[in-house]
């Protein structure tokens, strides 16, 4: 088996100078499997590009895609469709959700096409976040049927045959940022998930590990306001059949 492990990138200094790629490089190792990192870069404006390419010269296994500044939905989208590994798993650069957890997602690939993470209790974030996730499970309920607990876990993998058909689907809805700063694109994961639904993948939920990480890509009530817009898009799409 291959593993392509997936992390999108945006201003992640103060990540890398902690040694997160040195812990995702330790955990794979001791998996025993062929795998390979992509970093997707979203446009960068710190040294970003550099620290990457530094740890690029210590693990070959590690490859950099320059993507211009399009938000975290194309630099993930554009990872999977570089990967080469049977599995596919995009996981946040802050670590949020340790890469170690994979090891409940990898057995649940035997019987299913999509494992995703789910956060349960959230201890540590703040109360409007916490405000802020129920009413938009209440709304993703009411407006797309999906039964899931946590749709926004930055931490799902897929195994190919998914990816080649949904990332497709979805690619021209994303890729332009409206306000200054990293784009976190809530509404790409409800895409996500709401296609596989409707295509019949069979998709696992497994809680998962989770420490609240302060960051700035997080902006409540923008990252609200545009997540409840790409819930009724991805509705009316539907209703048009642009995911027949």
């Amino acid at each position: 088996m291959k593993l392509s492990v997936v992390i999108p990138a945006y201003n992640e200094v103060r990540n890398l100078q902690k040694g997160v790629l040195d812990e995702v490089r330790d955990y794979l190792e001791k998996l025993n499997v062929d795998y390979e990192v992509i970093i997707v870069d979203d446009g960068s404006q710190d040294q970003t590009k550099e620290l990457v390419q530094k740890a690029i010269s210590k693990n070959k296994k590690i490859r950099l895609v320059e993507n211009k500044h399009g938000g975290k939905a194309m630099a993930v989208m554009t990872g999977m469709l570089k990967a080469e590994g049977e599995i596919i798993l995009f996981t946040d650069m802050d670590q949020a959700t340790p890469i170690n957890q994979l090891d409940k997602f990898l057995p649940e690939f035997k019987d299913h096409d999509i494992v995703i993470g789910s956060r349960h209790g959230r201890a540590g974030a703040p109360i409007v976040r916490k405000l802020a996730a129920w009413a938009f499970g209440v709304l993703r309920g009411v407006i797309l049927d999906l039964p899931f607990v946590d749709t926004q876990c930055g931490f799902k993998a897929f195994n190919q045959k998914s990816i080649a058909k949904i990332i497709p689907k979805i690619k021209g809805e994303w890729g332009v940022v409206h306000f200054k700063g990293g784009a976190v694109n809530a509404g790409f994961d409800v895409e996500l998930l709401y296609l596989a639904q409707k295509y019949g993948y069979k998709i696992a939920e497994v809680e998962v590990e989770w420490k609240y990480v302060d960051t700035e890509r997080v902006q409540v009530i923008k990252d609200a306001v545009a997540a409840i817009y790409d819930m009724f898009r991805i509705r009316i799409n539907d209703l048009r059949g642009k995911y027949d």
